[in-house]
């Protein structure tokens, strides 16, 4: 099963409704996250009402997709809504890989000129929106978005370059493993992601995890990856 294609507004009003349900979660303040990721962020999960960006690196083709599916994946294997607004090159099956509850999963791929609102109408009834972000969105409507977020206690995450966040992710470095001389296949990829913000996250921290694509989060045992000169913490998405 895909996840929702939300096109039109009244699809996005039937959408919020059931949504908009209480949370199987529980409402708890502070969604999970999958544990190699639970250092990165001040609250070690996704606070209600908090604004998460995931800047996009250079090449584009950087990390940072996978990044955001990993944010998710705790969040919605617990029963929280999410949708992803703007990001038509984002596959289902990739979610699903993650474990992304696709019946829970709203993806509305081309918002339209009326992207501000249709993110606002989502952050009305979803526990997570993640939204490419807009070249020529306006600071006045980035605070606005941010400050609705706070209100009713969606997590926003903006995908690309936003002003003000709580905490800004990063794919900072990668490389890939599984090619040798002539031969062999693209694996994995070691990526170090950095986080940086306001308050309790105003101090930087780095992390290196794996970004493999069979759809698992592991921890390598410690004397393994020394072993092989390995980082400690894995996880295992899509690329």
């Amino acid at each position: 099963m895909a996840g929702r294609m939300v096109v039109g507004s009244a699809a996005l009003v039937d959408l919020v409704r059931p949504a908009s349900a209480p949370d199987p979660a529980g409402g708890h303040r502070v969604l999970p996250v999958t544990p190699e990721l639970t250092g990165l962020l001040p609250n070690r999960g996704l606070r209600r009402g908090s604004t998460i960006a995931v800047t996009v690196g250079q090449p584009r083709r950087s990390g940072g997709t996978s990044l955001v599916l990993a944010l998710l994946a705790e969040a919605s294997r617990a029963g929280s809504w999410c949708a992803v607004v703007g990001v038509p090159t984002l596959g289902a099956g990739a979610a699903a890989e993650l474990g992304i509850a696709l019946d829970r999963l709203a993806l509305v791929p081309n918002p339209g000129p009326e992207w501000a609102t249709v993110v606002a109408a989502l952050i009305d009834g979803v526990d997570v929106v993640v939204t490419a972000v807009p070249a020529a969105v306006s600071a006045s409507v980035a605070t606005r978005l941010a400050a609705r977020a706070r209100q009713r206690g969606s997590v926003l995450v903006p995908y690309g370059r936003w002003d003000g966040a709580d905490v800004t992710l990063q794919v900072v470095r990668g490389v890939w493993e599984g090619l040798g001389p002539g031969r062999g296949r693209l694996r994995r990829r070691e990526v170090t992601v950095s986080a940086r913000g306001r308050g309790a996250a105003a101090r930087p921290k780095e992390i290196k995890v794996w970004l493999p694509g069979d759809g698992l989060t592991r921890v390598i045992p410690r004397a393994v990856s020394s072993a092989v000169g390995r980082p400690a913490l894995t996880l295992v998405g899509s690329a």
